[in-house]
């Protein structure tokens, strides 16, 4: 057992010393079991358009999609082509600068996807 183990919330530091043949200080998370992401075809999506400000700029937020991360960077990246503007997606959500909710709906709507309301 290591000299010296403290835990805080859910992370674990311990300290050892040279003797211990560690390298000192080490940082151990616990692992975390994440809910595996269902994937579902784009036309059985129901997604939801919003509009935020954030520090002052409207930000046009459209999610949760439930995709592969590596199907939801290309997907972000063909609709900020065709959109002309920058943005980003995290988690299941994609963020575009600017208002376009609009013109977001007609893209998406193009590549089958469905939207409530």
């Amino acid at each position: 057992m290591k000299p010296l183990e403290r835990r805080m919330a859910d992370k674990l530091f311990s300290i050892g010393s040279a003797l211990d043949h560690s390298e000192g200080w080490c940082f151990e998370e616990e692992k975390s079991s994440s809910k595996p992401v269902e994937i579902k075809l784009p036309s059985k999506h129901l997604l939801v358009l919003k509009m935020e400000k954030r520090q002052g700029k409207p930000v046009s937020i459209v999610g949760p999609f439930f995709l592969e991360k590596e199907a939801l960077t290309k997907l972000c990246s063909v609709v900020k082509k065709k959109l002309g503007s920058g943005g980003t997606c995290k988690e299941e959500w994609m963020e575009f600068q600017g208002e376009c909710r609009e013109k977001l709906k007609s893209i998406l709507e193009a590549l089958e996807f469905r939207f409530k309301g």
